[in-house]
């Protein structure tokens, strides 16, 4: 009797962005093989009427293996009789939406774990119209697999091509490089960049080109493929050096302004020059009233329930409908196909345009937010401070997750707080009851507390906003021993 493996991996099962798990466990290259196939198949299966290419871009991040697995997936590209097209580098995913778009291919297939752990690796697919693909492409495909059938590969040559340097091409038609670098220079902001060792290091040097040389400086924007041994996600826990970095500039009379990018440079956060970690809750506000009053852009603003109320608030006063939506950027790109969209973004970092791509987009919101600052002179601390005199006052957030025992539990929870939500919330009485996404308690304006469970593990997660940190802090704790007692 042979001996068991020691780990087994998991079903093959797509998430909010693309199928991930243990490089060498769940990713391996059989599956991959199998996965790339069914999900070849179904772009060709799904084209456009009219659209006669039969093209895939294929591209990579900076992960272990990544480049390999590709090169495989291009090979089962051609079983299939399609052409594949390859990066002849890593590169930022939403590089690989753009040449999508840009070659007018059936889509892509992008190699990367995105923010996970340094263990992991993954599958994105990505539609002809250089979006994520939505559920029921990625049903399809799963329901491929389940099917079974072979496809052979064929191993041949690939066309490769400068995927990475066309997404910023493309870039620097759409920003004015020159009065960027001009303007951070008048305000005396000095950038410090953490690509925190993902494929977007080296993005912004290149498209500042020389005029950045005394105004930008970068970290961590060499391959590691360890990532330091953190997941290459831009939360505050790991950006140490980052935030460090920023203050020593800034205490040396040096203004300055830290952007870090997560693994594959779909996601941002920023640091202001005290320091203060500044994730999408606070940028979105700022983005939003940039766009309408200074460019004054048309289309609407779209949210996720998790987001901050000031986006909403900031768009409302500038004339634009909100749309409040379900976590997941996949719910703003089906806003972003179907509609005029000015902006749309999600609480862990990811920024869409409607003049753009339905996508998300790290080094275009990183031009924006520049942009932001240089058109109103101020560093970012001063511009948020600005931003919140104006629209009354700084709302404060936090989320905090709770792992629940088994499935089982974490099932009767959810039902427990679906039949019966609570009518108060630490002695504040809720106001009420939003069901868009798990279930959100609304206790004033900018003034909430979210219950979300994950869809596949258990794991709940708390996400609270409150005009004071120890109004957070007090909710969050209220809820936490509230689950307990259930």
């Amino acid at each position: 009797m042979s001996n068991p493996l020691p780990f087994r991996p998991s079903p093959i099962q797509f998430g909010t962005d693309g199928w991930r798990g243990i490089l060498g466990v769940d990713v391996t290259i059989e599956r991959v093989t199998k996965v790339a196939a069914a999900a070849a198949q179904e772009l060709f299966y799904r084209r456009l009427p009219g659209l006669e290419t039969r093209k895939i871009i294929i591209g990579y991040d900076r992960r272990f293996l990544a480049k390999e697995l590709a090169e495989v997936i291009a090979s089962v590209v051609h079983g299939c009789e399609l052409e594949p097209l390859i990066s002849e580098s890593p590169l930022p995913t939403p590089a690989c939406s753009w040449a999508v778009v840009n070659h007018q291919a059936l889509g892509a297939l992008v190699v990367t774990a995105s923010h996970n752990p340094p263990e992991w690796l993954g599958l994105k697919i990505k539609g002809s119209y250089g979006g994520s693909v939505d559920d029921q492409f990625t049903k399809s495909v799963e329901e491929r697999l389940a099917a079974g059938g072979i496809t052979v590969p064929i191993a041949k040559a690939t066309d490769s091509f400068d995927a990475r340097g066309e997404h910023l091409q493309e870039l620097r038609k759409r920003f004015d490089m020159d009065a960027l670098s001009n303007g951070l220079k008048k305000i005396g902001l000095k950038v410090i960049v953490d690509s925190m060792h993902g494929s977007a290091g080296g993005c912004l040097a290149d498209l500042f080109g020389k005029q950045g040389d005394e105004q930008l400086e970068e970290i961590r924007f060499n391959r590691d493929p360890l990532f330091d041994g953190n997941p290459p996600e831009p939360l505050a826990g790991y950006l140490g050096g980052l935030i460090n970095a920023v203050k020593a500039s800034n205490e040396a009379g040096q203004l300055a302004i830290g952007l870090a990018f997560d693994g594959d440079g779909d996601r941002i956060a920023a640091i202001d020059e005290d320091g203060r970690f500044c994730s999408t809750q606070l940028l979105m506000p700022l983005i939003i009233d940039h766009l309408a009053r200074s460019r004054d852009l048309p289309g609407s603003v779209v949210k996720t329930v998790s987001g901050s109320d000031l986006m909403r608030i900031v768009g409302e006063s500038h004339g634009r409908d909100v749309l409040e939506k379900p976590v997941g950027f996949k719910y703003i790109a089906e806003e972003m196909l179907s509609g005029e969209v000015l902006v749309g973004g999600e609480e862990s970092g990811g920024i869409g345009f409607g003049m753009h791509l339905p996508e998300r987009d790290a080094l275009f919101t990183v031009l924006i937010l520049l942009e932001s600052l240089v058109e109103t002179g101020t560093s970012l601390g001063e511009r948020l401070h600005l931003l919140y005199e104006q629209f009354g006052g700084e709302n404060f957030y936090q989320r905090i997750d709770l792992r629940l025992d088994d499935m089982s539990s974490r099932n009767r929870l959810e039902n427990l707080l679906e039949k019966k939500p609570p009518s108060e919330v630490a002695n504040v009485r809720v106001k009420e009851v939003i069901r868009t996404d798990g279930l959100k308690l609304r206790l004033g304006e900018g003034y909430w507390l979210l219950f979300r469970f994950s869809g596949t593990e258990p794991l709940l997660r708390l996400y609270c906003e409150g005009p004071s940190k120890q109004d957070v802090e007090k909710v969050l704790s209220w809820a936490k021993k509230t689950v307990e007692s259930l």
